[in-house]
């Protein structure tokens, strides 16, 4: 799924194939819920708190993630893929979420944009340990309160899970090879806790989460968004 020669039509028919698992995963609900953690209550009167979904794909989440969390916050899916922005675009208009917003961006190569909050699913088993780090650096630097990462678990469970999701979820041929691929290019928690460590993050939380997932979590400030 990140070869930018892959046909446009199996790319897009991949990336609904990964709307449908993320959906069973629950992930935009376990995002949310970590983010109604760092902002127990958002302050009445005061412009949206901004999120930023690094590498959103074609959107679902972020499109799921604005809806859950409601007028309060404004979510900005960021992706490098023109292909992958342009389909989210038309997914959130026709959703009816206004609040979700996309737009191209490399995070390997500019910075992250200004947030409260920075999250990310399904991104960080695609990158080695040193470009891992300098991204969840950048996403802890970029955010005023804090962030949630969501990602794989490398482990027999997760294989299994993947090759049965992809499987019976979709035919798409990109995501039944990219889905087993994907947990064995993954992390272990603890290896999660070490890139953590190595990306100034020392004391996030790291837990285990629905299916065969790890999230990460971290705060940057207890006092609320930035003003």
């Amino acid at each position: 799924m990140d070869d930018p020669a892959l046909d446009a039509g199996e790319h897009l028919e991949a990336l609904t194939a990964l709307a449908r698992i993320n959906a069973i995963s629950r992930t935009a609900a376990q995002l949310a819920a970590a983010i109604h953690r760092l902002v127990p209550k958002p302050p009445v009167g005061r412009k949206p708190i901004d999120v930023v979904d690094v590498a959103c794909g074609g959107g679902d989440v972020t499109i799921d993630l604005a809806r859950r969390l409601g007028p309060r916050y404004r979510v900005t899916g960021i992706d490098m893929s023109p292909r992958a922005v342009e389909r989210a675009t038309e997914q959130a208009a026709r959703s009816g979420v206004s609040s979700a917003w996309f737009t191209v961006c490399d995070v390997l190569a500019a910075p992250v944009h200004r947030c409260d909050i920075a999250v990310s699913s399904l991104f960080f088993h695609h990158l080695d340990d040193g470009p891992a780090a300098a991204v969840l650096r950048a996403m802890a630097t970029s955010a005023a309160v804090g962030g949630v990462v969501s990602d794989l678990v490398r482990s027999r469970r997760g294989l299994a899970l993947a090759y049965l999701a992809t499987h019976v979820l979709t035919a798409s041929r990109v995501a039944r090879v990219d889905g087993p691929l994907s947990v064995r290019a993954a992390r272990t928690r603890a290896e999660y806790r070490l890139l953590a460590t190595d990306a100034g993050l020392g004391e996030a939380r790291i837990r285990r989460a629905w299916p065969e997932r790890v999230v990460i979590e971290w705060t940057t400030a207890v006092t609320g968004a930035r003003a």
